[in-house]
């Protein structure tokens, strides 16, 4: 019989048939776990909800005290108008955070 012969290759390099049903297995029981629910596949879902929630939190906070900022310059109420937006802001970002943190998972809205 010939040494080098068909699935006879043990000398070293690995075989890339095996390699490749290796990968092809691994695939197909990550698809079968997540299938079965053993397993969650979010996709990065944690990071872009909180980009979310940091977004809502910085975007009403900086909104509002310009806003205010702006009543403040235009009508002279100094200090009075920035402090009520301000809270208006806060408010607004906790709304926001809690509507983005409380939908469901299946929500084609999100």
């Amino acid at each position: 019989m010939s040494e080098n012969g068909p699935g006879q290759d043990f000398h070293g390099a690995e075989d890339p048939r095996l390699a490749s049903i290796d990968k092809r297995l691994e695939r197909a029981r990550r698809d079968e776990a997540i299938r079965t629910g053993a397993v969650r596949d979010d996709g990065g879902a944690g990071y872009q909800l909180g980009n979310r929630v940091l977004a809502a939190l910085i975007g009403s906070l900086v909104g509002s005290a310009l806003i205010g900022w702006l009543i403040d310059r235009w009508f002279g109420t100094t200090p009075w108008a920035l402090i009520v937006m301000l809270f208006l802001g806060i408010g607004v970002a906790f709304r926001q955070i809690i509507r983005l943190t409380t939908r469901r998972p299946d929500d084609p809205g999100a």
